[in-house]
């Protein structure tokens, strides 16, 4: 306990010293791990969070879980998986939270379409046509087109626009209707209509295949969650008691609740991939 008690001061003040011992770089571009939390971010819908904010989450997460698995069990072990599973939940809610959004857009989609070539029909611009999604398209969406119209209106430059507003979707279906209108701005001709229209239709299709597969296999994803939870409540209720928790504390008792541990992760990995329906990707992200 002395050990850690001393990792965490440390920890501590290496944080708070680290501004002066580490400044920051503007004209350093992020590094991998950190461009992944900041699209994660945009994608579950907190543009505004950082990269940072986000470690600082995770870091207090995986605090708080540990500080609550000391207290309960007093076991370092359970302590180290505690602090493990509080670090990865606010990464899970994100990852969640993008899935989300991807199904209920999902639905939105073929009715920004429908929007498009009814503007483009009464004779918009294909500018004016997008920006007037600001008032017409579904309520969820139109704080992004909203941002659009603001920044067409400001700089006139249509591409730099299209390119923020795909940033501000964060969404692979919105970045094939944001790529197609950049092309029929760029090379014209007459099939948009026809375009937009056969990717509304498509849309709505894989829509309802979906959520139909999705309501299907939502019991795997259930019993995925409950076979790996289950163990682990029971494990707690045992190690509160002063012999559960000697029998736990020794060496063979801490090889079986890493092995438990690594069979909950694998098992619950398989369960979740068996039952999980492949999204598409961002390729023009």
């Amino acid at each position: 306990m002395t050990f850690l008690l001393g990792a965490v001061l440390a920890a501590g003040v290496l944080l708070c010293a680290s501004p002066w011992l580490w400044p920051p770089r503007p004209d350093a571009a992020p590094t991998a791990p950190k461009a992944r939390l900041i699209r994660l971010n945009a994608e579950a819908g907190f543009d505004s969070l950082s990269a940072r904010a986000l470690i600082a989450v995770i870091m207090a997460a995986g605090l708080i879980a540990a500080s609550t698995a000391w207290l309960l069990t007093g076991l370092p072990i359970l302590v180290l998986l505690a602090a493990s599973a509080g670090a990865l939940t606010p990464i899970m809610f994100l990852r969640g939270r993008r899935l989300r959004l991807r199904r209920l857009r999902r639905q939105l989609w073929p009715d920004v379409c429908d929007l498009l070539i009814a503007s483009i029909r009464v004779g918009l611009s294909l500018p004016d046509a997008v920006a007037s999604l600001a008032e017409s398209a579904p309520t969820m969406l139109r704080p992004a087109f909203g941002v659009f119209a603001k920044d067409l209106q400001s700089s006139g430059r249509f591409e730099t626009s299209l390119d923020r507003l795909k940033t501000s979707l964060a969404d692979p279906i919105g970045d094939r209707i944001v790529e197609t209108l950049r092309m029929a701005r760029q090379v014209g001709g007459t099939e948009l209509v026809g375009v937009l229209r056969a990717l509304s239709t498509s849309v709505r299709a894989d829509a309802a295949l979906r959520g139909e597969v999705e309501a299907r296999q939502s019991w795997i994803r259930g019993a995925a969650v409950l076979g790996a939870i289950a163990p682990w409540v029971i494990l707690s209720l045992l190690v509160m008691r002063p012999e559960g928790a000697s029998a736990y504390g020794t060496p063979e008792g801490v090889i079986v609740i890493c092995v438990g541990a690594g069979v909950s992760v694998i098992a619950f990995q398989i369960m979740v991939r068996i039952g999980r329906l492949p999204e598409p990707r961002r390729w023009f992200g």
